[in-house]
């Protein structure tokens, strides 16, 4: 009977360990987790309960004693392909797609970018989420506290003097530095003679990758430190704002791919993008918390990040010393609520002993340092009734499940749907019409359905069945197997034929004054089929429609007119080509120059853009084999639109060496006043660092923004005062 049980438990904890792995897998190198951190957390620590009462079974390999590896390989095919780490969790290209694999392929994996060994392990931090257990942490770290005083204690006649000093520098009272816990991807970055050397992932906490290319085109990182005689390293965090996770989430849809499903995510996997050039676009911001290096010249973790953040370093300025755990618990009190107002994601708080040597007297488990702790935010989610689910058609065609709920208060909203993304994630659910599901909002975003309560699940629920037919315009679906989603293929479906108008009149594409309901109107009218009938719209159809005057009909024929002016590769991307996004189409029509030649070229030929695999490839030749598409073009085309790349021209060279930052609303677009920047010689970046040479603010700037440029001394310049600079 002992026997059986004991095997039992050896079942269970191999069970545990095998999915805590394929977890930490989907989590570290997919950037696709299934579960929430909150439900990981329990998993390990039902695996940390077993291996504690029964040690025999107990492994130096086991998910307890070890950090999760970010450590990602590509196949000699897939690195061709430049597949990045968007990837969810079966494999995806850079544009979202799935990887296609071969078994030569499989064979041969190999690392992504090179990797180097950490100087010092790089660990990863115990949590809690309860208080009882944070007190717990507080009392271990006072006992080492009377227990090296008793040491010191022992060795006072040996050495009087070096014992007394001892137990001054620890203290009698700890103190505890408190840090908001950024929800990103950690990253450590070495300085030798000031200068960044390296850039590492935490990896497996012994080796990382080295993604030093990817981190120089953050600007808050600085490449030189000035006056600093010491070789150190100092760790933090990349993480995306809310406002670039958006931004990346919209363009993601807006071409047909899948999106993240938080700023954590979408951080990791452009961290581990192939292509600098989409890092630098995507807005990545860090934070650092952490400096290690031989004899430093501090005795404090707060005198430290002082130090860091006088030399240029981005630090954050939430930190709080606390002297008792009545303090921790207000601090964390007040930002459980604050965070929500944060432009960035958090999920906990960092409480570490402030005392440098003290921290070190601590010491180091196998996997985490002993002197920290993380108290993690349990996750606002709730259970509401799952009344529906819709199926909405995508502008590409792609069919995306939708879930109709019980609205129910998440986080500030009234939340009343969210996206079940497609078929495959609704079978991990496994999820019935009826049900009582679990709904969170990832990053506090976006919300999201994560667990299904099947002791609730009626009797009479039906599992839905994925439509074979688009609920539009009835035609087959289809779905590649290498891919997640379902796809309406006819063209003249009514709902892609209006979204395909919707993306073309966007402002990052031919940005024509018109909305949703003018492109509904002209549909329904029969004035416009396919792009080239917008522009055979005359005003005096325009006239005849109910509240147009005649300044609204000036307006959409003036923007209709100056569209004709939009550069190539705006073009290229309004067409709305598959997995075909603003950057890439940068690149490809930079690389072929005209249409012409792009018409002409093979697979291979568009595999040798940068910025190009062999899904975006596949995409581009299959769309100019068509000559419904070709005719369209050149319709386009004799209407007067840009089908060849063009230089920008330099006006002037007055914004020379100028590092300027924009922030706020303008007279014109932002992004026309960055090509104006560009135009006359400057360089416009994200953040506001020590080598920003002005923040220019239009209304409403961000106030995190205007602070710092006032800590750093930068000058801060109106819209009139930047175009006196350029007159």
């Amino acid at each position: 009977m002992a026997n059986d049980k004991k095997n039992k438990i050896k079942a269970r904890i191999q069970e545990l360990r095998s999915e805590l792995e394929e977890h930490n897998r989907r989590y570290y190198v997919d950037n696709a987790p299934i579960i929430s951190d909150f439900e990981f957390d329990a998993l390990m620590r039902d695996l940390e309960s077993l291996e504690k009462l029964y040690p025999e079974f107990a492994t130096e390999d086991s998910p307890t004693q070890k950090v999760g590896s970010d450590i990602a390989v590509l196949s000699e095919d897939a690195d061709k392909d430049n597949i990045n780490a968007d990837a969810a969790s079966k494999g995806k290209n850079e544009d979202g797609s799935a990887v296609r694999k071969s078994r030569a392929a499989a064979a041969k994996p190999k690392p992504k970018f090179a990797q180097y060994p950490h100087r010092y392990p790089m660990l990863s931090l115990g949590n809690t989420y309860n208080i009882e257990e944070l007190a717990a942490f507080a009392e271990r770290v006072d006992k080492a506290l009377d227990d090296l005083s008793g040491v010191a204690d022992t060795r006072l006649e040996a050495d009087t003097v070096q014992s007394s000093e001892k137990q001054r520098s620890i203290g009698a009272t700890t103190e505890y530095s408190c840090e908001l816990k950024f929800d990103g991807t950690a990253i450590c970055l070495t300085y030798s003679k000031g200068a960044l050397v390296r850039a590492l992932t935490r990896g497996d906490g012994s080796v990382g990758d080295d993604v030093t290319a990817n981190v120089l085109t953050i600007p808050s990182i600085p490449r030189y430190v000035s006056d600093v005689d010491f070789d150190f390293e100092i760790r933090g965090e990349i993480y995306m704002p809310y406002s670039s996770f958006n931004a990346l989430n919209a363009e993601k849809m807006e071409v047909g791919d899948q999106p993240f499903a938080n700023p954590r995510n979408a951080a990791a996997g452009t961290l581990k993008t192939l292509d600098t050039e989409e890092v630098r676009r995507r807005g990545l911001e860090c934070v650092l918390y952490h400096i290690l290096g031989e004899n430093l010249p501090f005795k404090y973790h707060s005198e430290a990040m002082f130090w860091a953040s006088q030399h240029g370093f981005p630090v954050s300025s939430h930190s709080r010393i606390c002297h008792s755990l009545e303090e921790i618990n207000r601090y964390i009190s007040n930002w459980n609520i604050s965070r929500k107002s944060l432009p960035f994601a958090t999920d906990g708080i960092v409480i570490k002993v402030n005392n440098l040597e003290l921290q070190e007297s601590l010491g180091y488990t196998a996997k985490s340092p002993r002197w920290a702790t993380a108290y993690k935010f349990q996750p606002e989610r709730v259970l509401t009734g799952l009344q529906s689910i819709d199926y909405q058609v995508g502008r590409t065609g792609a069919i995306t499940p939708v879930a109709n709920l019980n609205p129910v208060p998440l986080s500030g909203t009234v939340v009343k749907r969210a996206s079940l993304h497609n078929s495959e994630q609704m079978e991990i659910l496994d999820i019935h019409i009826g049900d009582f599901v679990y709904v969170e909002k990832g990053g506090e975003i976006i919300p999201k359905i994560t667990a299904v309560e099947k002791s609730r699940r009626p009797e009479d629920a039906q599992k839905p069945v994925f439509p074979t037919h688009c609920p539009d315009c009835g035609s087959i679906l289809v779905k590649n197997e290498e891919e997640a989603r379902h796809y309406c293929m006819n063209e003249q479906c009514p709902t892609r034929v209006k979204g395909a108008f919707l993306h073309f009149i966007s402002r990052k594409a031919m940005d024509i004054n018109a909305g949703d309901a003018t492109i509904e109107t002209f549909y329904n009218k029969g004035w416009i089929r396919t792009l080239p009938d917008l522009y055979r719209i005359t005003e005096a159809q325009l006239l005849t429609l109910e509240g147009w005057k005649e300044k609204s009909v000036s307006n959409l024929l003036g923007s209709l007119e100056a569209s004709k002016g939009k550069p190539f590769h705006s073009v290229l991307f309004a067409l709305g080509i598959r997995h075909i996004g603003e950057t890439t189409a940068k690149a490809i029509t930079a690389h072929f120059g005209d249409i012409r030649s792009m018409i002409k070229a093979t697979r291979e030929e568009y595999l040798a853009v940068d910025d190009v695999g062999g899904i975006i490839a596949d995409a581009l030749v299959e769309y100019f084999s068509q000559e419904t598409h070709i005719a369209m073009i050149e319709e386009l085309e004799n209407i007067g639109l840009q089908f060849s790349a063009g230089r920008l021209e330099q006006l002037s060279d007055r914004l020379a060496g100028c590092n300027i930052v924009v922030s706020g609303n303008f007279s014109i677009s932002r992004d026309a006043l960055k090509e104006l920047i560009a135009r006359h010689g400057g360089r416009n970046t994200g953040s506001v660092t020590g080598k920003t040479t002005y923040l220019l603010a239009g209304e409403k700037p961000g106030p995190e923004k205007i602070k710092k440029a006032e800590n750093l001394k930068v000058k801060v310049i109106s819209e009139e005062e930047f175009n006196e600079l350029i007159r």
